[in-house]
């Protein structure tokens, strides 16, 4: 094979130590000391390195990937599965002289990275989506001590951790025992229907240890309530920055409802719209701002570095893999979608029972031949490729609702029935016309 790349190095990246491989095939070793990917930004510019290539390995990569970019290098993150040692034996050496060799006839694809300012509102919201999984793993624990102390209000009000739950749990560890008073703290809808069933479920039998489990699990609530809010001001600083400080009462549309987990962001919407230069893809069916937050946290405003939809969904992890030989469909183990596709998953799985959703309509019929875990991805690729078109095609997306998205799937069947009995010579009687 031809070289299409000169003086490029390689880099095996371990916890302790970096080996780098230059064309030569001299390999010199460093420690992952910030002093030291100093001294190999050293070494490499005085070898006359013009490309380096190394593998994204777990988090030891960022710092020394920013250096090499401050110093001026063409830095090459690649895939690790993409470097797979050649059948032998497998030291760290071997590793970065592979590296180098592969980068310098292309055979490697460089992974995608985001755009500097973006780093940080990622590094801010997978923070708070952290500090999320773990307020709901209080939230149980809250709900494990009212059963042990046979309090059943989770079983009577939809969720403890609303306001009239919260009131509730506040005032039992305040000392109140009463029912009818802890009853009388519920909101105005619920004491309409459900008073009597709420005064029942408040008649629990108090213990010393339950109640110190509630208070353990209640504070542990409360504590990441707060990081969740200092998450929440560090954001919206970000976005401000990002997207030029717009004001939500200057767009034309109210925002969508965000039902669960509301970042307290002022002007989330109007600052989203700021940075994606106008492109609003809440237009998308189930698509809020705290959604597009997400994913623009995860993929930035710049979507050319996918040059068609089936790119951008396949490093979504959202493509249906592909794995024959001859006549043979083989199994093959599936790749998991990254931060990026579950957002769409979860976008897809809020709407696959939504009746007045023509993307709905789409999923249960894919559901009912093929099952809900394969419906959901279908559904969340089909998302992510009108996600995609929005902002390279401009497309403008009209919402389609179930009624026309049948009406159009009976007229195919009917095209597709003509068909096939003008080729079977046989004539369509209409039921009317029969009666």
């Amino acid at each position: 094979m031809k070289k299409l790349k000169s003086n490029v190095a390689g880099i095996d990246i371990g916890a302790k130590d970096i080996f780098v491989a230059l064309e030569d095939g001299t390999v010199k070793s460093f420690k992952t000391f910030t002093e030291d990917f100093t001294l190999c930004a050293n070494f490499l510019a005085l070898n006359k390195v013009e490309s380096v290539a190394m593998e994204a390995t777990g988090n030891y990569w960022v710092i020394l990937y920013m250096i090499l970019e401050n110093f001026g290098f063409d830095v090459w993150l690649v895939d690790g599965r993409e470097t797979k040692q050649v059948p032998g034996r497998k030291t760290d050496v071997k590793d970065c002289q592979w590296i180098q060799q592969l980068h310098s006839y292309g055979l490697l694809n460089r992974c995608f990275t985001l755009e500097e300012e973006m780093k940080n509102l990622r590094s801010y919201n997978r923070i708070r989506e952290d500090h999320l999984r773990s307020a709901s793993m209080h939230i149980q624990h809250m709900q494990k001590a009212l059963i042990e102390m046979n309090i059943r209000l989770k079983e009577v009000i939809s969720q403890i951790h609303g306001a009239s739950g919260m009131k509730i749990i506040e005032s039992i560890l305040s000392g109140e025992r009463d029912k009818k008073k802890l009853t009388s703290l519920c909101d105005k809808r619920i004491l309409k229907n459900k008073r009597n069933e709420v005064e029942k479920s408040l008649e629990g039998y108090y213990t010393e240890a339950g109640l110190f489990a509630l208070r353990q699990a209640y504070d542990s609530y409360q504590f990441y309530q707060q990081q969740i809010a200092l998450c929440d001001v560090e954001i919206e600083e970000q976005l401000k920055k990002s997207g030029n400080d717009k004001d939500d009462k200057d767009l034309e549309k109210r925002r969508k409802p965000i039902r669960h987990n509301k970042p307290k962001v002022k002007n989330l919407g109007a600052n989203l719209i700021g940075l994606h230069k106008g492109y609003d893809p809440t237009v998308l069916e189930g698509m809020t701002d705290y959604s597009w937050l997400k994913l623009t946290a995860e993929i930035g405003y710049d979507l050319s570095k996918w040059s068609t939809e089936k790119k951008f969904t396949s490093w979504l992890g959202l493509a249906p893999g592909q794995n024959h030989s001859g006549k043979k469909k083989k199994s093959k183990k599936r790749r998991k979608v990254n931060y990026a596709g579950q957002v769409f998953k979860d976008v897809a799985f809020g709407l696959i029972n939504n009746k007045n959703s023509a993307l709905g309509e789409f999923g249960r019929r894919i559901r009912s031949r093929k099952g809900g875990i394969v419906a959901i991805k279908a559904m969340a690729r089909k998302l992510a490729i009108l996600y995609w078109k929005l902002f390279m095609e401009g497309m403008d997306y009209v919402k389609q609702n179930a009624q026309n998205y049948k009406q159009k799937l009976k007229e195919r069947k009917e095209k597709n029935i003509k068909k096939l009995a003008k080729e079977l010579n046989m004539q369509i009687i209409d039921n009317k016309s029969y009666t």
